[in-house]
This record gives structure tokens, C-alpha cells and sequence, in this order.
């Protein structure tokens, strides 16, 4: 039977849940987890008020709290409007939490994670290293700041909820799929695997990458509900989307990986030569029984 081309992404979403579920796998979200914590109290404690006096500053000094108020009351949520400030506040800190919860969890996490799967399914594969160090970084970063320059920019789509979640499973998934897709292969691909998986399953890999922002966007949802519940709470929600993020991309590392080498296992096979047919038999010499009689 014909394997269709959405059944691997399927089958790597089957190996990465039950991977989930093992204790090493849960063990690697401690660490970038308790990094994660360490920091952002730290951040929070020092930098959270100052924000939110300077974002104040931009609303009075450019009269942006009249125009806010006019938005939010076209789309019927007038009351949110004494919340504008430390909803931007958070909106502003969002993907910079995301963003650190990908720097920890790939430091941490990915070298882990593709031994886990390598040991499991790909023991046999064939590592030619065809990715970097520094390609690696290179990639996270440019990444990173595209990623920031983006999310600044749709800002002002949260005046309409529902497209701003899209705009944020867009970009989450894109941010996946980039990062995690040469961290899966940077050892076992050689450089031109790595270009050709890339464009045989782009199609996979952009689905794998929109579930998983879809799955990514509700950290988010519980850290601006920080500011539509209480400000007081909202160090609390904050370690909780952290633990979330971290728990999410774990398992959205583990799906990349198994599909990755999957692929990047079917592509070899079928590159190899066929198996050479059995030697067929030596002619019978001339007169033996059997020979062909002659012409």
C-alpha cells in the first residue's frame, strides 16, 4: 500500500506523545524551566514598573489613551481600556519570553532529545554532520530579530483578538519549523540533505510547524489574562506560561525529530543502489547436458 505523504507527520506526532510521557523526556523541562523562573523574577522585580511607566509616558504624552478607548469601544470592549496599559506592557514582554524559553530548551533539550530519538528508532543512521555551531546560532538569531520585528509590528491587531491569535500561531509555527528543523538534522544531515528535505517536505514540515504555534498561542492567552485578572497575580501566571512553554517545546522538538530523521532515512533508502541480482549460473560448455545445441 501507497504510505500517503501526510501519514509520517501522523506517525512522528504518535512517537513524540508517548515520548513525552518518559521521565527523561520530563526531567529535561526542569532545568530550562527553573533558568527560565530565575531570570524573568529577576526581570520582573526590576523591570516590570519602570515598563509600565514608560509605556504610561507614550499613552499621555501622545494622547494614545483617547484613541484606545475609541478602538476598544468600535469593538464593544470599552472596559478593558483601564487595562491598556499593562496589556501592552505584557504584549511586549510575550515574545521575549518565548524566545527565551526556545534559547534554554535548545541549550538544554535538543542535544538530549535527538539522542533519545536516535537510540530509540535511528540507531543505525549515519551521522555526516552537515550543519554548524555557528550556522546554528547564526539561524536562532536571525530568527530571533525577524521574529520581534514581526510582533511589534502586529501589535495593534489585538484590538481584534481572534486575528491577532492567528497572527500569533503564524508566527510561532514559523519560528519552530525554522529553529527546530536544523537543530534535528545538524548532525545527522549532510548540507545538501539538509537543503533537499527542506524542499521536498515543506508542506509537512509548515503543518507540524502552524499545529504547534496553534498549541503555543495558549501560554499566551494565560499570560495577558495576567492583566485582565490582576496585576498581583500576574507573577504567578507568568512561571505558569513558562512551564507551559517549556513542556510545549519539548514535545514540538520531539515531533520535528521524528519526522526529520524519518525523512532524512527514507531519503537515503531510496538513493541506494538496488541489490545487485543473484549471479546467474556459468553456460554449460558445449556438448554438456543441458548446452544449447549448437546453431
Amino acid at each position: 500500500m501507497t504510505k500517503t505523504p501526510w501519514r509520517p507527520v501522523a506517525t512522528a506526532y504518535r512517537r513524540a506523545l508517548v515520548s513525552q510521557a518518559n521521565p527523561k523526556m520530563l526531567l529535561l523541562t526542569v532545568i530550562p524551566f527553573v533558568l527560565s523562573v530565575v531570570l524573568w523574577a529577576a526581570l520582573l522585580a526590576f523591570g516590570f514598573q519602570p515598563l509600565l511607566d514608560y509605556v504610561q509616558g507614550l499613552f499621555q504624552s501622545n494622547d494614545w489613551f483617547k484613541t484606545s478607548s475609541g478602538m476598544l469601544g468600535s469593538f464593544g470592549m470599552g472596559t478593558l481600556k483601564t487595562m491598556i496599559v499593562p496589556l501592552i506592557a505584557m504584549l511586549l514582554l510575550l515574545p521575549l519570553m518565548i524566545l527565551t524559553a526556545i534559547v534554554f530548551m535548545g541549550v538544554a533539550a535538543m542535544p538530549p532529545i535527538t539522542r533519545h530519538v536516535a537510540a530509540r528508532h535511528f540507531s543505525t543512521l549515519e551521522q555526516k554532520h552537515g550543519g554548524s555551531f555557528m550556522a546554528g546560532i547564526a539561524i536562532n538569531v536571525g530568527s530571533a530579530v525577524l521574529f520581534l520585528a514581526v510582533w511589534i509590528l502586529t501589535l495593534p491587531l489585538y484590538v481584534f483578538p481572534p486575528l491577532a491569535v492567528l497572527v500569533q500561531v503564524v508566527l510561532w509555527g514559523w519560528l519552530t519549523a525554522r529553529v527546530l528543523v536544523y537543530d534535528a538534522l545538524e548532525d545527522y544531515a549532510s548540507a545538501d540533505e539538509l537543503k533537499e528535505l527542506r524542499r521536498r517536505h515543506r508542506p509537512q514540515l509548515a503543518l507540524i510547524g502552524v499545529v504547534s504555534g496553534f498549541i503555543g498561542a495558549l501560554p499566551g492567552i494565560v499570560w495577558i489574562g495576567g492583566a485582565l485578572m490582576s496585576v498581583l497575580l500576574f507573577p504567578f501566571l507568568a512561571a505558569i506560561s513558562i512551564w507551559l512553554y517549556v513542556l510545549i517545546f519539548v514535545f514540538t522538538a520531539l515531533w520535528f525529530q521524528y519526522y526529520c530523521m524519518q525523512a532524512l532515512a527514507d531519503l537515503r533508502a531510496a538513493q541506494e543502489p538496488p541489490a545487485a541480482d543473484a549471479a546467474a549460473p556459468a553456460a554449460a560448455p558445449a556438448g554438456a547436458p543441458g548446452a544449447a545445441p549448437p546453431a
